[in-house]
């Protein structure tokens, strides 16, 4: 494998504080991770799917629970259609960054993967703090900007500009033909 689709907290309740501002924005960036989840999936891809997501404060959970709970919740219809396949990998992580004290690194490493796309929620926190420490990393990022859902509007906007420009991010679609080159 030389490049990654990592799939950040869409595994998710959608039962906190900023859970009405975002997912408007979830709905309309659906699309935009579905495209990418299908391309890194097609037969004959050489891209892994890793999903890693918080784990809500549920220090004893594990991947399978929290779908369990997120399917059985209020917002299930924009969870299913993103739910793990038997070949997608799974890490979970307490705090913002998909590399603060989970595995990651090493997975990547492992599997001999050097690029990474981002793409999932939410796009000023959790995908712009993953930007930075993939940068730290020297990993090459691509964030397909229709498919990272946001809070608020502005502080996104912002988010995928200091991606881009202070981080080296490629910031495009997620139907771009080199999504994951």
């Amino acid at each position: 494998m030389s490049a990654a689709l990592i799939v950040i907290d869409m595994i998710n309740t959608y039962e906190h504080e900023d859970a009405e501002r975002l997912l408007p924005s979830v709905r309309e960036a659906l699309p935009g991770m579905l495209r990418a989840l299908e391309r890194a999936r097609a037969d004959g891809s050489d891209v892994e799917v890793i999903y890693v997501n918080d784990n809500f404060g549920r220090w004893r959970s594990h991947h399978d629970e929290l779908l369990r709970t997120a399917l059985d919740g209020p917002h299930a219809d924009v969870v299913e259609p993103l739910r793990p396949d038997d070949s997608s990998l799974f890490v979970v992580k307490a705090r913002h960054s998909i590399f603060y004290e989970t595995p990651l690194e090493y997975l990547l490493s492992q599997h001999g993967i050097r690029r990474i796309v981002l793409c999932g929620q939410v796009t000023e926190q959790c995908v712009l703090y993953s930007a930075l420490d993939a940068h730290i990393r020297h990993l090459d990022v691509t964030v397909p900007r229709d498919a990272v859902a946001h809070i608020h509007p502005d502080l996104a906007d912002a988010a995928l500009r200091m991606m881009e420009r202070n981080m080296g991010a490629r910031v495009t679609e997620s139907g771009a033909d080199d999504l994951f080159d």
